[in-house]
């Protein structure tokens, strides 16, 4: 399994990097389930995206909307 270091800022503020196990690339989407998990583990198995399935990228502007965390990049470790 590859690693992946996904680049975000926190809800601080803050440039933060972590790093994600899969087999390939995460999008943004998938990896802004792995952060909700990681860092939100309640908000995570909460569903409260109306918009999943109607908007594209619903993870990603709900993660920026309701938490402040905005993914800034994906590169290989």
């Amino acid at each position: 399994m590859s690693k992946w270091k996904v680049t975000f800022v926190d809800d601080h503020g803050e440039t933060v990097n972590e790093v994600f196990e899969c087999e390939e690339c995460p999008s943004h989407e998938h990896a802004a389930r792995l952060i909700k998990e990681r860092f939100l583990p309640v908000a995570a198995e909460l569903d409260l995206n109306d918009l999943e399935g109607r908007t594209a990228d619903a993870g990603v502007k709900s993660l920026k909307a309701q938490h402040s965390i905005e993914i800034l990049g994906i590169t290989p470790v």
